[in-house]
């Protein structure tokens, strides 16, 4: 029985020290009672306390830990239903397949290839996760010299998918310090599989067919003694797909139903490369945990990855980029200084258009808490006061020879008041950023 928020505050330290990152002990214990803060927040909590609380108020959804050291994985761990009631926690594992039956430069070529696709974009390298590494072949001995060559060519922590269960311990065995998650492919978690992920204390995925197939494989596992589990449905149809999704999140979350408490896994390997990228965009929104494709060109995993950006980026917290004077190009003495806010999405969408137009520039970025210009500006965030503190911290005067600064069109109001309280000419730019180029090229003098 879930423990209210009331027993859970009786166990806590009443310090309100706020190291969870919670204002008291009471709030943090509503939260972790809700499901949307795990008990282990709480830094000061006695051994008493956590062996009477663990059980019982365990995240509704187990964490699964893939591969070992800086690139390892972590997924599952989710407290929400919708983003909207906390955030998303844990980005989906984005990962690609590569099949034992190539030959080992081709697997290797491959899998360089996906190490290599990396996208900056809001200030954030976007990569993809893991490398599944498939057992077509059907030989032990192929699929561990596959394994072992693409954890050597990636660098990624791998997963290793195999319908026999005497594959899966030849490979997690060879590999077994690399940490990499077992795949028990559908009609192997049975006959043997979960017996080898015990064996070798090994994250296990268990591959069945819809919900009812994947629940018994679960309470299988479980029975055993597996924890770190995640879930697999098959490869049904995309509709098919998102339903398996919504339910067994709603099972977890909601209803707190231990056996589906688990991330899920799921395959988009559609033969029409975007398709399968919409189909794995797909997955990312509605819950995934993993999503294995096929695909492997970075123009058809840019949309995978942007979606997940995108989803699990806090919604109650603007993202921001660090406030403070930034570099475009090699700007000299007597490069532009264009004036806009922290908030990300208009410092990206000033910085592009700097680049393309060729013209080395500073960039000075306004802390205004992450809120775009005109917002920041009617809150009173960005005015003559707050630019001129930016100006002064960032020490400009030290950087340029002239004494110019470039406004936002949008607050062209501002311009007096920064000239007088800064001492800088104030130049008023285009209100839309589409515009920098052509003013930068013809309308900048130092």
């Amino acid at each position: 029985m879930a423990l209210s928020g009331l027993d859970i505050y009786k166990h806590l330290p009443k310090t309100n020290c706020k190291d969870c990152g919670v204002p008291t002990c009471l709030a943090f214990a509503m939260k972790v009672a809700g499901g949307q803060a795990a008990l282990q927040a709480c830094p000061h909590l006695s051994a008493q306390g956590q062996a009477a609380l663990s059980e019982a108020s365990a995240p509704p959804q187990q964490l699964v830990k893939i591969g070992a050291g800086e690139k390892a994985v972590e997924i599952g761990q989710e407290t929400a239903l919708f983003r909207h009631e906390d955030r998303f926690h844990r980005p989906t594992a984005v990962a690609v397949r590569v099949s034992d039956k190539l030959d080992q430069a081709a697997l290797q070529e491959r899998c360089r290839a996906v190490a290599a696709v990396k996208f900056e974009r809001m200030g954030k390298q976007l990569t993809v996760s893991l490398i599944a590494v498939q057992n077509d072949s059907g030989a032990a001995d192929k699929f561990t010299a596959a394994a072992k060559a693409a954890a050597a060519a990636a660098g990624l922590p791998l997963v290793l998918v195999s319908d026999k269960a005497e594959s899966l311990r030849a490979a997690g065995t060879a590999l077994k310090a690399e940490r990499p998650l077992l795949w028990a492919a559908t009609g192997s978690a049975k006959n043997g599989a979960i017996a080898v992920a015990k064996e070798l204390a090994l994250p296990l995925c268990l591959e069945g067919s819809g919900y009812d197939g994947v629940l018994e494989l679960s309470e299988a596992a479980r029975a055993a003694g597996l924890k770190e589990l995640v879930l697999c449905p098959g490869r049904p149809e995309p509709a098919a797909g998102l339903e398996f999704l919504a339910q067994s999140r709603r099972a977890a979350i909601a209803k707190k139903f231990r056996p589906m408490g688990y991330p899920v896994a799921m395959w988009s390997t559609n033969p029409d490369p975007v398709q399968a990228a919409v189909e794995a965009s797909w997955y990312v929104l509605k819950y995934a945990g993993i999503v294995v494709v096929d695909l492997h060109r970075p123009e058809h995993l840019l949309g995978i990855l942007t979606t997940r950006q995108d989803v699990y980026t806090d919604p109650q917290k603007p993202v921001q980029v660090e406030p403070g004077l930034h570099k475009v190009g090699e700007p000299g003495p007597e490069a532009p200084v264009l004036v806009t806010t922290n908030f990300a999405l208009s410092y990206y969408s000033v910085e592009p258009e700097v680049e393309s137009a060729r013209v080395p520039s500073y960039i000075l970025s306004v802390n205004t808490e992450g809120t775009s210009v005109l917002t920041a500006w009617a809150a009173d965030k960005f005015n003559a006061k707050t630019i001129t503190a930016a100006l002064k911290a960032s020490g400009l005067e030290s950087v340029v020879r002239h004494k110019k600064l470039v406004l936002p069109g949008l607050v062209a109001v501002l311009s007096g008041a920064v000239k007088e309280e800064s001492g800088w000419d104030v130049l008023v730019g285009p209100k839309e950023a589409s515009g920098i180029g052509s003013f930068l090229k013809n309308q900048w003098r130092p």
